[in-house]
Order: C-alpha cells, then sequence, then structure tokens
C-alpha cells in the first residue's frame, strides 16, 4: 500500500508525472482495454471510452483518497464510461440499451478483432439479456477473472450480493443457452 502511495504521489508530482503516467498507461491499459471491450464489445468503441478513462484518472487523480486500490478506482472509472457510453449511444440511436448490444452482437463477426464463434456470440446475447448489474458481475467473474473482493470494490456492492448476482447470471445464461 505504501508503494502504492508513492507511486500515486509520482503522478500528481510535475516533476515525475509524465513517467509516472507512462507506467500507469503501460500496466493498466490491455486490463482497462479488456474490461470496457468486454462491455461495449465493439473496438473503436472501446478506444474510445479507454481514452476517456485515462482522461478521467488524470483529472480527478488529485481527488483519489486511497480508501480503495487505484486499481479498483480506475475500473470503477472505466465501468462508469463504459456504461455511460452505451447509454448515450442508444439514446442518440433512439433505441434501448439492450437493442445497441444486440445489434453490436450482430456485428461482431465483422469485427477483425473479434475471434469467437457461434457458441460466443451466442453467450453474448445470453449477457445482453441479464440486467445491467448482473451483466457487469458475469462478465468481471467469467471473462476477467477478477476476485468478488475486487468486484466489490469496483461496484461497491457487498461480496454476498455478488455471489448471488453472478449465480442468478448463471442460471439465466444456461436457460437462455439450452432453450435458443
Amino acid at each position: 500500500m505504501q508503494e502504492e502511495k508513492e507511486f500515486i504521489q509520482k503522478l500528481l508530482n510535475p516533476k515525475t508525472q509524465n513517467e509516472a503516467f507512462e507506467k500507469l498507461l503501460q500496466e493498466y491499459q490491455r486490463p482497462l482495454y479488456n474490461h470496457i471491450r468486454n462491455i461495449v464489445l465493439n473496438h473503436d468503441d472501446t478506444d474510445d471510452v479507454l481514452q476517456n478513462t485515462f482522461v478521467k484518472v488524470f483529472q480527478y487523480l488529485k481527488n483519489f483518497k486511497g480508501e480503495s486500490k487505484l486499481f479498483s478506482w480506475m475500473y470503477r472509472i472505466a465501468t462508469n464510461e463504459a456504461m455511460t457510453f452505451l447509454n448515450q449511444k442508444a439514446k442518440k440511436n433512439g433505441i434501448s440499451s439492450e437493442t445497441l448490444q444486440n445489434k453490436t452482437i450482430d456485428n461482431l463477426k465483422a469485427d477483425a478483432y473479434f475471434d469467437g464463434d457461434e457458441i460466443q456470440i451466442k453467450l453474448q446475447k445470453a449477457i445482453v439479456s441479464l440486467p445491467e448489474k448482473q451483466q457487469l458481475v458475469f462478465k468481471m467473474k467469467y471473462f476477467e477473472e477478477l476476485k468478488y473482493e475486487e468486484i466489490s470494490e469496483i461496484l461497491g456492492t457487498s461480496v454476498g450480493a455478488l455471489k448471488a448476482s453472478y449465480h442468478h447470471a448463471v442460471k439465466k445464461i444456461e436457460s437462455f443457452v439450452t432453450t435458443n
């Protein structure tokens, strides 16, 4: 924890800021990209949201109080940015977030960065049918293999509630996949 505090000080100090931010990008760019991609699905949209996330991290770092890990705080920003992006894009197109996500899934086959098959497409469609919170919990646990404690810090939800959400999500996905 002391090491993280020192790193944050380097990020805030104008003399060491650039070097520290480069290190931050190197360490978190790939995991944050994967996290955002799991939510917004489209590569180009993911790049936009990732860029916005790092802008916000840089902008609000001075307000970071260290009550959670830097990793969790950044993931919370990335999650909020991704959800806001989806909701704004759906609203702009006059459709629901679920409809938008289904259209994006239908376009995944043409996405050069997507290497899944029909089963992956079916899984994505099953995930989109879940309530927003269950989607996030499932994606973070299943695809990113985050621990419940980490997800709890990111989403601000108790571990018990997350376990229940994940269990319900798995049951609904199993049902969706076997009936469709």
